[in-house]
């Protein structure tokens, strides 16, 4: 038995994710987790470093960073990759003037050596248009996300 199934049925038995939500400032990330979570939007405040919250959904525990998007937190991004089993890119599609500089921040980390995206056989990825303030589709992307994670760490025996 190999260390990586060793660590699989040890998550096996926690069904336990740790989920990174990253994107500019003030794209909705802790919009999203707060109405995931059922709270209050009406007032956010900007993410001054990160936010973990922990929630169960469909017999997961989620372990979701939420991680402040300033240009000056972005260069330590890449310190929350460890261990971390999906990422969510939040992008506020309103925001027409920023785009490109989303676009350009996801290019940028994609290229992080520390995801070691160049090792992995398969890429999966969705696009799920969704609301932070209404909640519409948010249980969409959630779903296909952990779907996609619970087929790749947790073993089925």
């Amino acid at each position: 038995m190999g260390l990586l199934t060793i660590l699989k049925k040890m998550k096996q038995k926690e069904r336990e994710m740790r989920l990174l939500m990253l994107g500019l400032d003030n794209a909705g990330k802790t919009t999203i987790l707060k109405k995931f979570n059922g709270e209050d939007v009406s007032t956010i405040s900007p993410t001054l470093g990160f936010n973990i919250k922990t929630l169960e959904h469909r017999g997961f525990k989620l372990n979701i960073w939420d991680v402040g998007g300033q240009k000056s937190l972005r260069s330590y991004w890449r310190n929350y990759f460890e261990s971390t089993d999906g990422l969510v890119w939040v992008v506020d599609s309103a925001d027409r003037l920023r785009l490109e500089d989303c676009r350009q921040e996801l290019s940028a980390l994609l290229l992080e050596e520390a995801l070691a995206l160049d090792e992995i056989k398969s890429h999966h990825w969705c696009i799920i248009g969704c609301s932070a303030v209404t909640g519409e589709n948010l249980l969409s992307g959630v779903d296909w996300l952990l779907d996609d994670i619970a087929a790749r760490i947790f073993t089925t025996d």
